[in-house]
């Protein structure tokens, strides 16, 4: 049941609230058999192969902080989501969302991050849209980007983490904050005596040699508000 009569900052959050109106709206409307899987990345067969399906949008304030960057961003969380869904990332869309008057340096700035972050990751963007909105109509820019990624053999079971046992090794790649007070004290200069930077990275290599150096991933989790970490349960 949904509490708000209006949209708060937090149902943006991936928290309680997010929650709340997912189910309160979307799903009420949207529902189907595999957006009811609520999985990182929708698992769908096409067939002759099996596939996973994901798409995420980024509204980050700075657009840049220490060790990153929107751009950088967007890629890393939407190849995240797919390979924590057990499937090998392939492809990604890009669609833009500019409002009048952002410089172009920038911009470009911002999209070779994007380039050069699909390279580490071995993905292609391969397609994409551009909205150009009025002053005072967006904060400067927003990025959406999708991915389409090719699930491994024996990893259907991955997103959901419906074979998770007790005993299962539970593995995280770091800390989870250094992504959020980068931003934090990049938005609100902080100035921190530590220096602290995301960990914003495409973790697809990562966990593939997690992949294959166990008896296999039964469970991943991401988050593109915590950058690059990521939750394993493994054999």
């Amino acid at each position: 049941m949904r509490t708000n009569d209006t949209i708060l900052l937090g149902h943006g959050s991936g928290g309680r609230l997010t929650n709340e109106l997912i189910q309160s709206l979307f799903v009420k409307y949207f529902n189907n058999e595999t957006l009811s899987g609520m999985t990182d990345s929708a698992l769908l067969n096409l067939g002759s192969e099996d596939v996973a399906f994901t798409t995420d949008s980024f509204v980050v304030d700075p657009l840049f902080f220490p060790g990153a960057d929107i751009g950088r961003l967007a890629v890393a969380g939407t190849v995240n989501d797919l390979a924590v869904s057990g499937a090998e990332p392939l492809y990604l869309t890009a669609a833009f969302i500019i409002e009048e008057g952002f410089s172009m340096k920038l911009l470009e700035q911002i999209v070779a991050s994007m380039a050069a972050e699909a390279a580490v990751a071995g993905v292609q963007i391969v397609s994409g849209d551009t909205k150009v909105v009025e002053r005072g109509k967006a904060d400067r820019l927003f990025i959406n980007t999708s991915g389409l990624g090719r699930q491994r053999k024996g990893a259907g079971t991955v997103a959901s983490g419906s074979s998770i046992r007790p005993g299962d090794a539970i593995l995280i790649n770091g800390y989870i904050g250094d992504h959020g007070m980068a931003v934090m004290s990049a938005r609100n200069q902080l100035h921190i005596q530590t220096v602290v930077e995301s960990d914003c990275a495409c973790l697809n290599n990562l966990i593939r040699e997690v992949w294959e150096g166990t008896g296999g991933i039964k469970y991943g989790i991401h988050n593109s508000h915590i950058g690059a970490r990521s939750l394993l349960s493994v054999e």
